[in-house]
């Protein structure tokens, strides 16, 4: 069983979803830790809920990215993790941090990388007249988000979608891939090499498996 640690800056809603295909054993691991960079939210509440220990790292108490994460970093290495995953952690990460945990960090993004990288992806899409959009799982190194993509899902977008209604259908898909992504690193069929992300011992494409 893998250790499971889960970064998170809002409601957990993905953290939820990798916790819960824990506990039905869809994933070869354990979530033994939650930590968020801000107090009060909704996904400390989950995890609590979920008798899954939790710590809050505030970075408004750094003055530097390199002071937080260097403290970030021990934080999450306290819980000795094989897996550390970001959901919903808005942190611009430095690379340090990044190569300490590379080849066991993931992250996911909404958007169809590498289209619309930062935030606000919804409202992008749409200004842009995109006619679909989606959400990316990825491996973490230093570029931001532009790790190499493992797996991604597509959504319409129809005439008269709001930003808001764009993401409740990213955040559908979003609770259906990263938990199966996250049984792939723990059950060890993917890894990050030189060449990029692999499955099975076979290189991924640039918009990951099973991508047209």
């Amino acid at each position: 069983m893998k250790r499971i640690v889960v970064l998170i800056s809002g409601s957990g809603t993905n953290m939820q979803a990798i916790v819960e295909a824990c506990q039905q054993q869809r994933i070869d691991g354990e979530v033994v830790g939650v930590i968020s960079n801000k107090a009060n939210v909704g996904g400390l509440e989950k995890a609590a809920d979920a008798e899954i220990p939790t710590a809050v790292l505030s970075h408004k108490d750094y003055d530097t990215r390199e002071a937080y994460d260097a403290d970030l970093q021990q934080l999450i290495d306290g819980f000795q993790p094989d897996v550390v995953v970001l959901a919903g952690f808005m942190r611009i990460l430095t690379a340090e941090f990044t190569q300490h945990y590379h080849g066991r960090m993931l992250n996911i993004h909404p958007s169809l990388l590498p289209k619309y990288r930062g935030i606000n992806t919804h409202q992008r899409a749409l200004d842009n007249g995109d006619k679909e959009h989606g959400v990316s799982v990825h491996f973490v190194t230093e570029e931001l988000d532009g790790g190499p993509v493992i797996l991604q899902a597509r959504v319409p977008v129809f005439e008269g979608d709001e930003a808001s209604d764009l993401q409740q259908r990213v955040h559908a898909q979003e609770h259906r891939i990263y938990p199966l992504v996250v049984q792939w690193l723990c059950s060890g069929r993917l890894k990050l090499t030189e060449k990029g992300a692999e499955l099975d011992g076979t290189l991924l494409g640039p918009q990951g498996y099973a991508a047209d």
